[in-house]
């Protein structure tokens, strides 16, 4: 019996683009190999860590959704203890509150139309009162 999943791992900052996409194609090629179905994915990209790990204060951050065989957890842990670019991992198994949690988030939005009540016109623009560059003006002073 599938037992849904959710693993979140950072990979070492020092990595390339190239090499960061590498190392995340690993894991999923790892999960479908052992007929497991992921059913979201988010990359949260580059982020602070909160101390440093290995010396490092920043890391990528990616997280994979996936239903597993619960004996697949500690083989896929142990790939995660192996790989150097990984500098730490939390796999958890999801409850059903979870699950729904995350099938709600995960899940595509309705695009929200925007209702109008009435048809709106713009404002009307003020005009500016036009200046006259050339103006003289008459004081006339008393004896």
């Amino acid at each position: 019996m599938l037992k849904q999943y959710e693993t979140v791992f950072i990979l070492t900052p020092v990595l390339s683009d190239v090499q960061m996409k590498e190392a995340v194609a690993k894991f999923r090629d790892q999960i479908l190999a052992a007929e497991g179905e992921i059913t979201y994915e988010e990359d949260w990209g580059l982020k602070k860590l909160a101390y440093p790990i290995q010396k490092k204060t920043t890391g990528f951050y990616h997280l994979i959704g996936f239903k597993a065989n619960p004996d697949f957890i500690a083989k896929l842990e142990l790939q995660f203890r192996r790989d150097e670019r990984v500098i730490r991992y939390l796999t958890f198994a999801m409850d059903k509150h979870a699950i729904a949690y995350a099938e709600k988030k995960h899940s595509p939005a309705k695009e929200a139309v925007p209702v109008m009540e009435k048809e709106e016109k713009p404002a009307p623009r003020l005009k500016k009162p036009a200046v006259e560059d050339d103006i003289e003006i008459e004081i006339e002073e008393e004896d």
